[in-house]
This record gives structure tokens, sequence and C-alpha cells, in this order.
């Protein structure tokens, strides 16, 4: 070969390299796909399939187990001359902080004085991060028969995510039972110590006797609280109270927050 053809063909040979290098080595990197949250494999650092490491999705194991503290049902009327009439409550405690569930459906079980089963309902709550959720569920018909236990479940396998409480800004400073023995009401202020306004929050009442154990219950929802604002909220009960009003709780559910405030 002579110097003129070995020129030639180094020429080509150059301007092919450069070539690739300008549009096949782009096109790679486009096609070339690196392992995510959402290709069916474990990889980059995630702790199961899609799960852990970066991934909004969490791998159950790697968190602290949830804990139902308590389910009660509490009459709102009790069987007579009308039908009987109860409310469902449980209480979730979730100890991980940054870690939570946007639905989670469950399920209550009502069941009378010999242990049958009078009444099954089911519905959805999130698990909010590193609080205890209540679960509320009111004007369950039980017919002719009382409600003397009842049992909370999760229905389905949660499906926990990075998630944060949205409703941390949210403070109680008043609440004040009042009417006590004839048409009990409690009288709340809620507090909005957040930088922005807050929507559709619901507020569950659990009222507690002297020794600690849960005897009523009710709910409402705040659909608009200004930022920095506060707010009188009021629960309502038909029938005197059966015992002397101990502990109250009033708190929030809202759904947890993708990022924090």
């Amino acid at each position: 070969m002579s110097w003129a053809s070995r020129r030639r063909f180094l020429y080509i040979a150059g301007f092919l390299i450069v070539l690739g290098a300008v549009t096949v080595l782009p096109l790679l990197v486009y096609l070339h796909k690196p392992g995510d949250c959402f290709d069916g494999k474990q990889n980059n650092a995630e702790t199961a399939v899609d799960k852990g490491g970066g991934c909004k999705l969490l791998d159950e194991r790697a968190l602290l187990p949830v804990t139902i503290v308590w389910a009660r049902a509490m009459p709102v009327r009790l069987p007579g001359e009308e039908t009987g009439s109860f409310s469902a409550v449980a209480y979730i405690e979730n100890p991980n902080a940054n870690a939570g569930v946007a639905k989670a459906p469950f399920r209550f079980k009502l069941y009378d004085d010999a242990n049958v089963l009078i009444s099954e309902i089911e519905g959805v709550t999130p698990v909010m991060p590193g609080n205890v959720t209540p679960v509320f569920v009111g004007g369950i018909d039980t017919g002719f028969r009382k409600a003397g236990r009842v049992f909370f479940e999760f229905s389905a396998p949660l499906i926990w995510e990075r998630l944060y409480d949205a409703t941390e800004p949210i403070t109680v400073p008043t609440k004040e039972i009042q009417n006590a023995n004839a048409e009990p009401r409690l009288r709340a202020v809620i507090k909005n110590d957040s930088v922005q306004d807050l929507r559709d929050t619901q507020f569950v009442a659990t009222v507690f006797d002297t020794a600690g154990n849960a005897f009523a219950g009710s709910a409402t929802e705040v659909q608009f609280l200004e930022r920095g604002k506060q707010q009188e909220v009021m629960f309502t009960w038909r029938d005197p109270f059966p015992f002397l009003p101990g502990r109250i709780d009033v708190l929030p559910i809202m759904a947890p927050l993708e990022e924090p405030r």
C-alpha cells in the first residue's frame, strides 16, 4: 500500500471514529436504561425488588412493626324500642417517622355478648408516619343486638412508602366537655401552625373514663383551615355519658405527604 493510500485510509478511519463518537455513543447512552425503581429487579442499593434504597416504595422488613393499640365499640343508641347504633374506633401506632401508608384497607367486626358476629364494616384509612392514627366508623346498625366486642384488622397487605406526617403543624390548645349528664358536647379549638393552608382534615374525638378506658367517640371534618389561624369545632352525643370523663383526645387525620414541608 502506497503512502497516499495509507494516508487516505487513516483519514477515513479517523472520520469514522469521530462520527461514531458524535452519533453512535450518544445513541447508546440514550438507549441504555440504568436500573431504577420500576424495572422489576433488585439493584441500586434496593433491599427488595423495587423497594428500599432510593425508591419511594419501602421494604416492610426494614420497618418497625405497626401496633393496633386498641379497638372499641361505643354505643350511639342502645338497642331497645329503636334498633341499636354503634361507633367503632381503633388506634394504630406507627413508630416509623418517614414511612406511611396512603391507603390501608381495614375491617371492623362487631360481636355480641355471645361472641356472635353482628356487623362487619370495611373502609380505607391512611397510616400516618411516626404517629397514632385513629380510625373511626360511625352509625353502625346492629339491629336489636348490643355490640360487646370489636375486632380490627387490615384486610390486605400494606403498601409502605416514603411519606411524611401532614398533621404535624396542627395543635389542639382547647378541649372542653359540656353537658356531660344531659346531651354531651365537646368543644375543641384547633390551630394550624403551618405556613400553608390545610384542607380536608378529619378530626376524631375520643373520651376516656378516669381509668383510661375509651367509652365515647365522634368525628368531624374541617374542609379549610387557614395558615396561622385557629377554629372551633364541636363533637356531640345524644345520650348522657355513662362515666366521668377523664382524658380527651382530639386527633387529626390527613393523607401523608410525599415531601416534608
